[in-house]
C-alpha cells in the first residue's frame, strides 16, 4: 500500500498500557462472536435482509418488521482512559493503522452520500494492548480484532498483526488492511441496521442456525471490505503490485475450515461463524469486482 503523505484518522484510541475492565457481551471480528446490533437507520440493503433473513430461516417477516427503527444502542458506562490520544500516535504500526482507517472513512463516506444515506457516522478505532474493557464485554489479544455494535468501536491489539504473519502465514500491509476493513464493514452492517436484525434472529435459532446466520453476516462483511478495497483501486495510487493477493490469502488464511484443520485435526462444518476459506476469498472478491453494496447481499444468496 502506498501510504506515504496520506493524511491519518483522528479516530483513534490509544489504550496501550491502560487497564481494561468487564463489560457486556462480545462484539463481531476476524474469529469472535457476533454480539448484540446497535443503533443505526435502517435503509434499504438491512430492510431487504431483514425479510430474507426472516425468510430463510423460517421466521415470520411481519414479526421482525415491527422491530424497525424501534432499536436502539445498548446502554453502557463509559470509560475515561488516561493513555486515549491521537497526538502520541508516533510508532510506525499506528500510524499505518490511522492512515488505513483514514481510507475507509473515505470511502464509506463517499458512498454513503452516494446513495443518499447521508453523513457516514465514522467509529473510533481503540488500540490496545492485553485486554481492555468495551460495551461488549472484555476485548482480549487472543480474541482477535472485533468490531462492538454498543458502542460503534473497533478493537484492535497490534499483537494480532504479528500472531497473522507467524501463525497463519498471512503477510504483507494490505493484509492489515484488509483486517482492518472487514471491521469497519461490521459497522456499516450496523449503521445500516443488518446487525441488529441478524442478532434478533440468531438469538431465535439453536446453536446451528445461530452458527449459519454469522457465516452470512460476516461474509457480508468481507464483500464490503472488497467495496474498500475497489475504492482505492479507482484512486490508482494507494495499491501496489501483489496488494490483492496479499488479502485474498488473508482472507483464506481466517476461514474456518483452515482455522479448524490446524487448531483440532478435523473440520466440523456446523461449527463454522465465519466460512470457509474459499467463500471468505469469494465474496471479498465480488466486492472488489463489483464496487457495488448490492452486490453483498449474502443473505439472498444463501436461500
Amino acid at each position: 500500500m502506498r501510504l506515504d503523505g496520506s493524511d491519518e484518522s483522528k479516530n483513534i484510541e490509544d489504550r496501550r498500557g491502560s487497564r481494561g475492565g468487564l463489560g457486556g457481551r462480545l462484539g463481531s471480528g476476524m474469529f469472535g462472536r457476533g454480539g448484540g446490533g446497535g443503533g443505526g437507520k435502517k435503509f434499504g440493503l438491512g430492510t431487504i435482509v431483514l425479510i430474507l433473513v426472516a425468510m430463510y430461516f423460517g421466521v415470520d417477516p411481519s414479526m421482525l418488521l415491527q422491530m424497525t427503527g424501534s432499536g436502539s444502542p445498548a446502554q453502557y458506562e463509559e470509560t475515561s482512559y488516561s493513555q486515549e490520544s491521537t497526538a502520541t500516535l508516533s510508532d510506525s504500526e499506528s500510524k499505518f493503522v490511522a492512515k488505513v482507517l483514514k481510507t475507509t472513512e473515505d470511502a464509506w463516506g463517499k458512498i454513503f452520500r452516494q446513495n443518499g444515506w447521508g453523513t457516514y457516522p465514522e467509529p473510533k478505532l481503540v488500540l490496545y494492548s492485553g485486554s481492555t474493557r468495551s460495551a461488549c464485554g472484555l476485548g482480549q489479544a487472543a480474541m482477535g480484532p472485533f468490531y462492538c455494535p454498543a458502542d460503534q468501536k473497533v478493537y484492535l491489539d497490534l499483537s494480532f498483526f504479528r500472531e497473522m504473519g507467524q501463525r497463519l502465514g498471512a503477510h504483507g500491509d494490505f493484509a492489515q488492511g484488509y483486517v482492518i476493513a472487514h471491521e469497519i464493514g461490521h459497522h456499516v452492517q450496523n449503521r445500516l441496521g443488518v446487525l441488529a436484525q441478524v442478532d434478533k434472529i440468531r438469538s431465535q435459532g439453536n446453536q446451528r442456525q445461530a452458527n449459519a446466520i454469522s457465516v452470512l453476516s460476516e461474509l457480508q462483511a468481507d464483500c464490503l471490505a472488497g467495496i474498500w478495497a475497489n475504492e482505492l483501486q479507482r484512486q490508482g495510487d494507494i495499491i501496489e503490485p501483489g496488494d490483492i493477493e496479499e488479502a485474498l490469502n488473508a482472507a483464506a488464511a481466517v476461514g474456518d475450515d483452515r482455522l479448524q484443520k490446524q487448531q483440532q485435526g478435523y473440520v466440523v462444518p456446523d461449527a463454522f461463524t465465519h466460512g470457509t476459506s474459499q467463500q471468505r476469498m469469494t465474496w471479498f472478491q465480488r466486492g472488489l469486482q463489483s464496487g457495488n453494496i448490492s452486490q453483498c447481499d449474502t443473505f439472498a444468496n444463501a436461500r
